[in-house]
């Protein structure tokens, strides 16, 4: 499944490569970052996933903040 979630908050594109270097990480989830846009397009392969992928970035990034 297909989602996209938009963030605000990041301060680089630096940051963003690396948020997206460890959500990818995470088993079952394919994301693609676009600081210019404020987008994360993410392919999980189930939903539950997409709360896993919330906290990986609030971990790693904690300033950021996420919309669905």
């Amino acid at each position: 499944m297909t989602k996209i979630l938009r963030f605000k908050g990041l301060c680089c594109a630096n940051c963003a490569a690396k948020l997206e270097k460890q959500l990818n990480k995470i088993k079952g989830v394919q994301a693609t970052m676009s600081f210019v846009a404020g987008k994360i397009l993410l392919e999980l392969d189930k939903e539950e996933l997409l709360e896993e992928v919330i906290q990986c970035c609030k971990k790693n990034e904690p300033e950021i903040e996420i919309r669905l």
